[in-house]
């Protein structure tokens, strides 16, 4: 998720008011702390213009 959040030039308290969470939400996802709700996962992936497996399974994506 850092690195989608990083390309699309947002920083991480960016992304928090996208979603409406604060900021130390995101850090706590994106150290793997946290596990977010479907909801918030389709939420940043709207945002960040990506898919759920994009995001958070991205071997899936080479997989086919």
């Amino acid at each position: 998720m850092k690195a989608a959040r990083a390309a699309k030039g947002l920083t991480q308290q960016d992304l928090a008011d996208a979603v409406g969470v604060t900021r130390q939400t995101v850090v706590a996802i994106e150290k793997g702390d946290y596990n977010p709700t479907v909801r918030l996962c389709v939420e940043i992936c709207r945002v960040l213009g990506t898919t759920l497996d994009g995001l958070f399974w991205p071997e899936n994506e080479t997989k086919g």
